[in-house]
């Protein structure tokens, strides 16, 4: 609380910043710093907070197991943050849906009615309306078109996620397979990846990788890429 504290004192101080907005968890530390800048500098400054979006859990929405979901495409794909939406609780839908959209709600009490498996239908909405918001209408179809050609009867990779790999990522015409899943950041750390490979969650061009200790030959990749699924929802194209 204190070093926040002192962060709003000191972009008051030295950026003219009056107001400090943030999650009402965050209530106590900006009204830390509100008393801070009156106590300091004799001056007011104030605080603002906003409902914390929180899934049917009760947890904070924006978390998946390998990290934030950021709105930078440089950090969470569009095609990742779209498939974030995508699968999402069916219990968090219509609360997204109306919270984070600017649909209209009649649209959207339609949407509500949709049961069982039909509310797919929803968070692909829900999906789309957010990916276009944020990284507009453009990728928000190339990430659309890669879910249903990669969840669908077709097999169009053209819009998937993908890694750029080179030959200095090789040694002697191999990479681990280890070194291929964290090249592509799909895993965190080794231990990581020898856990998903141990439960049956990586598969490389529909096979299925059990060997933690496997090497992906330069042969691989001989239409140019290999597709890595992990699990199963995640899909990346390696390329060479």
């Amino acid at each position: 609380m204190i070093m926040q504290s002192y962060d709003f004192y000191y972009l008051f101080q030295h950026y003219g910043c009056n107001m400090q907005f943030g999650g009402d968890d965050q209530w106590s530390n900006m009204l830390g710093g509100t008393e801070l800048i009156r106590r300091k500098l004799g001056k007011d400054a104030y605080a603002m907070t906003i409902n914390l979006l929180l899934n049917s859990e009760g947890k904070k929405m924006g978390k998946t197991q390998s990290g934030a979901v950021w709105l930078s495409p440089e950090k969470t794909s569009p095609y990742d943050f779209y498939q974030y939406w995508r699968n999402v609780d069916d219990g968090d839908v219509v609360k997204c849906l109306k919270m984070l959209t600017f649909l209209p709600l009649e649209q959207i009490d339609e949407l509500a009615k949709l049961e069982g498996s039909e509310i797919n239908k929803a968070k692909e909405v829900l999906a789309y309306e957010l990916t276009e918001l944020v990284h507009g209408k453009e990728e928000a179809d190339k990430a659309q078109e890669a879910a249903r050609a990669l969840f669908g009867s077709k097999t169009d990779t053209n819009n998937m996620p993908s890694t750029e790999l080179t030959e200095s990522d090789f040694t002697d015409g191999a990479i681990a397979i280890l070194d291929l899943l964290k090249k592509c950041s799909l895993i965190p750390s080794n231990g990581e990846g020898r856990r998903l490979i141990q439960q049956g969650g990586i598969s490389l061009d529909d096979e299925k990788v059990t060997d933690v200790y496997a090497s992906v030959p330069v042969s691989a990749f001989e239409k140019g890429y290999v597709i890595i699924k992990k699990g199963k929802k995640v899909f990346h194209k390696a390329v060479l």
